[in-house]
């Protein structure tokens, strides 16, 4: 949405910046009357999102299995809906974190419902649970067969959720040139094929994705013509 986001409330002239706080609400008086003070309106979609385990973590000794699945799986929910990616009219990037939480909901999912997850499912499901919120992301080759669907379902969500953003940023810049709007469709394309194949794609293909999103944000937030030939290349080895 675009918004004014430096504000003033009405009630107490307290001065506040939207983008900062997500809220719209002053923070002197609580009051929910201002008024935008800034010249113009930015696109605004993110919020102050931090995703933070530490807690979850700290049931791994005490509590039931499912339960503590439902801790992360709440966790991430909380931080991927709250996560936007244009911040004050700028394009950010596609972060690990955001990835990563993505994927552990869905590998907290399959292990919770699962009646005997191998040591190896649990391993995998750990080392989310120890570093998403660090930003690690387990290598494609450490994914185990059972889990893939889930981290490519996880993957598929969070890069739809970018190239989202990423088509707003272009319209809203007026960037709709040809080759960004052929690489928005082809990167919406193999995201529909990875959810009608219920995550069920190699890895490494999943990773092929998030590069090519993540080359498509350069070329959009810097008019990257390299990045762009990446985007495309990574786009075209996808299809072959």
């Amino acid at each position: 949405m675009e918004i004014r986001g430096e504000r003033e409330c009405t009630e107490c002239e307290t001065r506040w910046s939207y983008y900062e706080t997500g809220t719209i609400s002053c923070p002197a008086c609580g009051s929910v009357k201002s008024v935008g003070i800034d010249d113009e309106r930015k696109q605004h979609t993110a919020a102050p999102a931090t995703l933070n385990l530490t807690s979850v973590r700290n049931m791994i000794d005490e509590a039931p299995r499912e339960d503590i699945a439902s801790a992360a799986i709440d966790e991430c929910r909380e931080y991927v809906l709250k996560q936007g990616f244009i911040d004050a009219g700028e394009l950010q990037a596609l972060e690990d974190v955001y990835l990563a939480a993505h994927e552990l909901r869905q590998v907290a999912d399959v292990f919770a419902r699962s009646f005997d997850p191998t040591d190896e499912e649990e391993l995998y499901y750990l080392s989310l649970l120890r570093g998403a919120d660090h930003g690690e992301r387990p290598d494609p080759e450490s994914v185990p067969d059972s889990i893939r669907e889930a981290r490519g379902l996880g993957y598929a969500d969070a890069i739809d959720e970018y190239r989202k953003d990423l088509k707003t940023y272009a319209e809203d810049l007026n960037r709709t040139d040809n080759e960004a709007l052929s690489a928005l469709q082809s990167l919406s394309e193999h995201i529909k094929r990875v959810r009608a194949l219920q995550g069920d794609v190699d890895p490494k293909t999943a990773e092929r994705l998030v590069k090519a999103a993540r080359a498509l944000g350069e070329y959009l937030r810097w008019d990257d013509e390299d990045a762009l030939v990446r985007c495309q290349d990574r786009l075209k080895r996808l299809s072959t």
